[in-house]
């Protein structure tokens, strides 16, 4: 909303005079807030939020001139924040970003409920209308953490249960929230192969093999996985994104397919697609209306 910013002039006999005509939010971003009682703990909040509405690592520059805070006031927090885990640091890019402790608290925030209660019905119309199991997964760290699972009528037990942990970058939930992440806070959670764990003897085991997965994923718009958790099951997934852009959950379709030890056919090959494009779709609305309800994107 546009409005009237009227002040008293020195003098003034009781008028009121119009001085500018700018929007509520510009004001609000302008105005100077009242002085902490703690500085540094203010400051290191500020860091840490505009860190979180970055598309990407940015330099330390960057945001000490964003933020108004000194520079080696900057650097000296975001070193204590490294050695935490909050922030990682790019050397080769001179960059700085958020570090696995954030995900950290974006998974208590999940712990706490608000997520699960918005995702709930929706991953339940979402099991009803495919046949098969659901679930709502967010990041922590390396892992993802199921929040939400529904389980269809007739379908076997899975391991995603509410709680449970799994390796990202096996899983469809995972694999679309890494692709929705910037490349280089992906280079920060997986530098090299000792990174990379294994379930089944599939997947992903080194940063080149992870890259060409999630940019098929970031192609496509649906994150896959076949036999990565658990042999004989696959998996599609969506990313939900949050109001600044950034992975909040994904939305996933667990199926078992076919038997191991099976030639694949043409027709079968056929049905898997169909049944994969399908699955997707179904997962995909649900992700837009999950987003919606967040106020995401």
């Amino acid at each position: 909303m546009v409005r009237f910013h009227r002040s008293r002039e020195a003098g003034a006999t009781g008028s009121w005079h119009p001085l500018s005509v700018i929007p509520d939010e510009t004001l609000a971003a302008t105005a100077v807030p009242a002085r902490p009682q703690v500085p540094a703990a203010d400051q290191t909040l500020r860091i840490l939020r505009f860190l979180a509405h970055q598309r990407g690592p940015v330099a330390a520059q960057t945001v000490a001139t964003q933020l108004s805070i000194p520079r080696s006031t900057v650097y000296h927090l975001l070193a204590a924040m490294a050695a935490h885990g909050f922030v990682v640091h790019l050397e080769s890019d001179r960059r700085w970003g958020l570090g696995t402790a954030a995900f950290e608290l974006a998974g208590g925030y999940a712990r706490q409920q608000p997520l699960a209660r918005l995702g709930r019905p929706i991953v339940a119309q979402l099991a009803d209308r495919a046949g098969e199991s659901a679930h709502l997964a967010v990041m922590t760290g390396r892992d993802v953490m199921y929040i939400v699972e529904e389980r269809a009528p007739r379908r076997p037990a899975l391991v995603t249960d509410v709680g449970v942990r799994l390796p990202a970058h096996l899983t469809a939930t995972g694999r679309a929230m890494l692709a929705a992440l910037p490349r280089e806070q992906v280079r920060a959670l997986y530098p090299d192969a000792a990174a990379f764990t294994a379930r089944t003897g599939r997947g992903p085991g080194r940063p080149s093999e992870l890259r060409e997965l999630l940019r098929e994923t970031r192609r496509t718009g649906v994150a896959t996985e076949d036999g990565e958790v658990t042999a004989g099951f696959r998996s599609v997934a969506v990313v939900v994104r949050d109001h600044a852009g950034w992975p909040a959950a994904a939305v996933a379709v667990t199926w078992q397919g076919d038997a191991g030890g099976v030639e694949p056919t043409r027709s079968s090959d056929d049905a898997t697609s169909a049944r994969i494009e399908t699955l997707s779709a179904l997962a995909a609305s649900a992700a837009a209306e999950l987003a919606r309800r967040i106020g995401g994107r």
